[in-house]
């Protein structure tokens, strides 16, 4: 039977600086108010029942933030601030492997600690780089198949799969903007211990109501566009004729699996497309290179280890050649792939885009690698609405995160992550300006930073008290020391 589950989480927040630090803010779906406050949230809903084929589910999660603001005269006022928001709202049917989900949910993410995801991924990226659980949900629908073994591979290749479409709420500077997301994988299982997986996605933000072009299309022909990755028609605005319609973008997946006795072993190598020059490879070596150990035992003192390197500099070089009069005549598909591969079309300024100015985020958070600041986060100014993008893509950044249970009972997760911040391709944060120059003519300097976080859980019961410290020291985030203190209650 569907098992039912009702939470209620009670949340206070303290700082030293104007905003809460990074890591506890940061992975927690927008949910956490943006300085010292307080959270409540209260979850509900169903599970999948395993022993049917035929099956359903609900989730419903409402939260509440008060964020007590800075004093004028501080230097980063903020009037206090009390929200309510809406996490999940969904329903959901399966059938074997194919499901179908209507409404606002959360996605997946991977490397969870001592096997608890209410302290969230190891991960900087939630296994995600494109959607890291960072910002709010947004309402839509969404197709999946879980993998299923292709017929005469003697259950050695599986495929899995999903096509979605959403929308944005928030106050954006094109407001009501679309979203359509689609994926697809093939996990080969090689031996009994090691699998090969290979994954891709395709992401686009398209339609809404732009302040310059009004009311964009929402029709048919344009959504074939989007799915396709194909131009804008001649009533679109013109940086939608002279490339794609739309904001795209998407991620390719390279994954080996290693399951040991009692053990696993994941490299993941998860890396960004920003158009055509990113989606043939020429933005290499630019990822997030991920290495995670994990034990089956999860009362260990140590269950979990996870290591990332990302990188995200190149952005296919720094130079750029391309002409828009060139690219927006009439042309096949191969001949416009002969000409992008001819040129250099450096400088991808990853979650960017000239017309959706708000770049890839959601409530002025960014949807995917969160260390990737939106706008007016080293000013202090963020988030002065609507958001203007992303100030900081160009990263090079080492984390480690750690999770297991003290004294083999409580579930802990340690966050240290240590990162490179350049800015973006044309607007650098400091030092020399390396656009349309050769790769590696010029040194480049960058503000560094590190944030770390150890949070925990005492369960006892149907209470659990959660707890976390925090901190932040670098020149891009201001220098913070943080803590949250809270009480679950749950009953099953």
């Amino acid at each position: 039977m569907n098992e039912f589950a009702l939470s209620l989480l009670l949340l206070g927040a303290l700082s030293t600086g104007g905003r809460l630090p990074f890591w506890s803010t940061a992975g927690q779906w927008g949910l956490m108010p943006e300085g010292s406050g307080a959270l409540a949230l209260v979850q509900a809903g169903t599970q999948y029942d395993p022993a049917k084929d035929f099956q359903w589910k609900w989730g419903v999660s409402l939260g509440a933030d008060y964020d007590t603001g800075l004093p004028a005269g501080s230097g980063n006022d903020r009037t206090a601030h009390f929200g309510l928001m809406v996490d999940e709202l969904y329903g959901s049917v399966r059938w074997k492997a194919l499901s179908l989900e209507l409404g606002m949910k959360r996605f997946d993410r991977d490397f969870y600690g001592a096997g608890t995801p209410t302290l969230g991924s190891l991960s900087t990226t939630g296994g995600n780089i494109i959607w890291s659980g960072n910002a709010r949900t947004m309402p839509g629908y969404a197709l999946r198949l879980d993998p299923v073994a292709i017929p005469g591979t003697g259950r050695h290749v599986w495929l899995y799969g999903s096509w979605g479409d959403y929308r944005t709420l928030d106050n954006r500077y094109v407001k009501g903007a679309l979203v359509h997301r689609a994926e697809a994988g093939l996990r080969i299982d090689f031996l009994k211990r090691l699998s090969l997986t290979l994954g891709f996605e395709h992401d686009a933000m398209w339609g809404g109501n732009h302040p310059r072009y009004g009311q964009l299309a929402v029709t048919l022909p344009n959504y074939f566009r989007v799915i396709t990755g194909q131009a804008g028609s001649s009533e679109a605005p013109v940086n939608d004729r002279n490339n794609v319609i739309g904001d795209q973008r998407g991620r390719q997946l390279l994954r080996l699996d290693w399951r040991g006795d009692g053990w696993r072993l994941t490299l993941q190598h998860d890396r960004p497309f920003e158009d055509v020059s990113s989606l043939f490879f020429r933005n290499f070596p630019d990822a997030v290179n991920t290495m995670a150990f994990s034990l089956d035992d999860k009362d260990a003192w140590v269950t979990d280890v996870v290591y990332e390197f990302q990188y995200t500099r190149y952005q296919s070089g720094m130079i750029n050649t391309s002409t828009k009069e060139e690219e927006s005549k009439e042309r096949s598909f191969l001949e416009r792939l002969r000409y992008y591969l001819s040129i250099q079309d450096g400088g991808d300024n990853y979650f960017n885009n000239w017309e959706y100015k708000s770049g890839w985020s959601h409530y002025a958070r960014t949807v995917g690698n969160p260390l990737f600041f939106p706008a007016g986060t080293r000013a202090g100014t963020w988030p002065s609405l609507p958001l203007q993008g992303i100030e900081n893509n160009r990263v090079r950044a080492h984390h480690l995160g750690v999770g297991g249970k003290l004294l083999q009972k409580f579930p802990y997760r340690l966050m240290l992550t240590y990162s490179e911040n350049y800015g973006i391709p044309k607007e650098r944060y400091t030092g020399p300006n390396p656009w349309n120059k050769p790769w590696g003519t010029v040194a480049e300097v960058p503000l560094r930073q590190v944030s770390g976080a150890f949070t925990g859980e005492i369960p006892f019961r149907n209470l659990t008290l959660v707890y976390g410290i925090y901190a932040d020291r670098g020149h891009v985030l201001c220098d913070n020391f943080g803590a949250t203190l809270g009480l679950r209650c749950q009953i099953r």
